[in-house]
């Protein structure tokens, strides 16, 4: 029998392990799977935590359903029953700008009545299809991009408060290739956005005509979806789909070495285990440790990929206590305005049960890439900080009743300028290691789709390898 080993049990530990049972069985390839999970419990970043009957989530709150792959796991576990998306409230999204919440305009005529974008802002904007293009071969910045296609109010009021939401990312320093691979390859194919636009329009009118179902123009859509009792449900019904025995928590793996018998020796706090194939769903940097001494180059280039922190506040209030009116999904800060917090979702806007009854639950994001010192501001400092920005952009003067602070030092990987040339140098430097397979956020997409899509990739490759070794 083969044995696999995969290090790390979050959603992209667990989604490959998941694949990659069902995919050596079809082709008949008799494998024990063993999932290594460094924390006391499974699921990584995902964690929903229920206390006096709020529901928070320590790190991401669900998965947009416009992606077949994370539904189709969901149907496979038989938990598509148990979906929860997100209200009408989700489509409305706000900016914090010149001490005024703006919605977010979905189309044209919104557009130019929105106040968010001043009138000489919007007449850039308008130029969109005449600026210049990015010189070939160039990995250029999502700053950089703004400027140019754009202008600079459109950087600052929609581009950079986008990157913080998705990324905790600073525009300055992030790929627009790696970021929003779509959106280079719309300006790279039609020569910019607004005729990108008009074009697959017309496209969508004669396809939708013909029967045929087309993706949005600028990428991704769908609906924010989750679970009743959080996003967590998720990796538990993966975990408990694996098997008894088949997820080891308290597994501190310290090194993957070449075997003596086997390919892969992997050693942990506890001991070492041979492998045919090694599978590694940890953190670029975690990775980067276990590999350092047998393969140093691979080392040297996850050594390279940075990560943001985030400071996640929950913070409840009976209802009857806020006067803002809380349709919607909460709103992004552009850095120009001087505030702690990153923005604000109104979780108990968004999903039912995420608060008692007539009370609110509001997640704020603080620090990210441009402000990383505040990871180590104290807790009352962070509640401080919190409250004050709650009261300049929503007028809320009241105490929370519910305070609950989690800090991630090492939150989100940024897709810095020169990403997809590390990808590239990394594939090259395992081709002499074909059964070290690399997965997770850290590569090619930070959200839990991107997960779910890179765990089939490496189930695939895994079981392609031990096929053809």
């Amino acid at each position: 029998m083969k044995k696999a080993i995969i290090v790390g049990g979050g959603i992209s530990g667990l989604a490959t392990a998941y694949y990659l049972q069902r995919k050596a069985y079809l082709h008949d390839i008799e494998l024990d799977v063993k999932v290594l999970e460094k924390e006391r419990r499974p699921g990584g970043k995902i964690r929903s935590i229920r206390d006096q009957d709020y529901l928070c989530e320590w790190g991401p709150n669900g998965f947009l359903d416009s992606k077949p792959q994370t539904l189709d796991l969901c149907e496979e576990l038989g938990v598509s029953g148990q979906l929860l998306r997100s209200n009408d409230n989700a489509r409305k999204r706000y900016i914090f700008s010149n001490g005024i919440l703006h919605r977010l305009p979905e189309n044209g005529p919104s557009f130019f009545a929105s106040k968010l974008i001043s009138w000489p802002g919007k007449l850039r904007l308008a130029m969109e299809p005449f600026a210049s293009g990015c010189p070939s071969g160039v990995d250029e910045t999502l700053a950089a991009f703004g400027r140019r296609r754009l202008g600079k109010e459109a950087l600052q009021k929609l581009i950079a408060p986008m990157v913080s939401g998705i990324f905790a990312g600073d525009p300055e320093t992030m790929s627009l290739k790696s970021c929003f691979p779509r959106i280079a390859e719309l300006e790279s194919e039609y020569g910019g956005l607004v005729m990108a636009m008009v074009l697959l329009a017309r496209k969508k009118r004669r396809e939708r005509a013909a029967g045929k179902v087309v993706s949005s123009a600028a990428g991704p859509g769908g609906v924010l979806t989750s679970f009743r009792g959080g996003i967590q449900e998720l990796t538990d019904s993966l975990a408990s789909s694996l098997g008894q025995g088949v997820v080891e928590t308290d597994q501190d793996v310290l090194e993957i070495i070449p075997g003596k018998s086997v390919p892969y020796r992997v050693r942990t706090g506890t001991g070492e285990i041979d492998a045919d194939i090694v599978i590694v769903a940890a953190p670029s940097y975690a990775a980067a440790a276990m590999v350092k001494v047998a393969q140093p180059d691979i080392a040297e280039i996850l050594e390279e990929i940075p990560y943001s922190s985030m400071t996640v506040v929950c913070f409840g209030y009976e209802r009857e206590r806020i006067e803002h009116n809380l349709d919607g999904f909460g709103y992004l800060i552009p850095k120009e305005e001087g505030m702690a917090t990153l923005g604000t979702l109104w979780d108990s806007s968004i999903f039912e049960n995420r608060a008692p009854e007539g009370h609110i639950l509001l997640r704020s994001m603080v620090g990210g890439a441009c402000f990383p010192e505040y990871l180590e501001l104290p807790d009352d400092e962070v509640i401080e900080r919190v409250r004050q920005d709650l009261k300049k952009s929503m007028g809320i003067d009241a105490s929370p009743s519910f305070v609950r602070i989690f800090r991630h030092e090492k939150a989100i990987p940024q897709y810095t300028v020169g990403h997809g040339a590390r990808l590239k140098a990394l594939e090259e430097r395992q081709g002499s290691s074909p059964g070290l397979i690399l997965t997770g956020n850290s590569y090619r997409g930070v959200g839990l789709n991107d997960c779910v899509a890179a765990a089939v990739r490496a189930a695939e490759q895994g079981v392609g390898y031990l096929v053809n070794r």
